[in-house]
């Protein structure tokens, strides 16, 4: 076996020892701060910075620091959500749901001619995302796409609104059109 093989399978089984310690209380400390979908996709977020950033780790107090992690992520799912929940009221005055209708006949121009200019799948996936409020991965099955390609392309897809709208992106989470109300 190579040195590189020995330092990968070393890497991989302090990984492996870690994130069997973290998952538990990480689950726990979020399921104390959010409802369970996000504590899963704060986890998953939490693990994977774990991966990324192994070699930073300490060797003690690896709970708190990934308590840390964890905050900060959660954090940012937060803001995320809050952004979302801007985007999809934005979107709804763009092509309200019927029931919507009256109460708010004036459609966006800007956004709509911005939200136009996209293509008819990057309009359906922010409309499933922003409307419905759904994760990519839900947005992945009704298109029949995998998640990863739904991510890349709501990230994509929010990115050329926000620029058509003359806004810019955010460069962490996941992508979420800035300061879009």
């Amino acid at each position: 076996m190579s040195v590189d093989h020995r330092a990968a399978d070393a890497r991989r089984e302090r990984f492996t020892t870690l994130a069997a310690g973290l998952v538990d209380p990480v689950r726990r400390y979020l399921a104390r701060r959010t409802d369970a979908h996000t504590a899963d996709d704060v986890l998953s977020e939490v693990l994977l910075v774990l991966w990324r950033r192994l070699d930073e780790v300490p060797d003690e107090e690896v709970r708190p620091w990934a308590f840390g992690v964890a905050r900060l992520c959660l954090a940012n799912a937060q803001r995320s959500a809050q952004r979302q929940r801007r985007v999809a009221a934005k979107l709804a005055r763009l092509d309200p749901p019927d029931r919507l209708l009256e109460a708010d006949p004036e459609p966006d121009l800007e956004l709509n001619a911005a939200l136009a200019r996209l293509s008819e799948l990057d309009q359906e996936i922010l409309r499933l995302w922003a409307w419905e409020e759904l994760a990519p991965r839900e947005i992945a099955v009704i298109l029949s796409m995998t998640p990863n390609a739904i991510s890349l392309r709501l990230y994509r897809a929010k990115a050329s609104l926000a620029a058509l709208l003359g806004q810019k992106t955010a460069s962490s989470g996941h992508g979420v059109v800035e300061g879009s109300p």
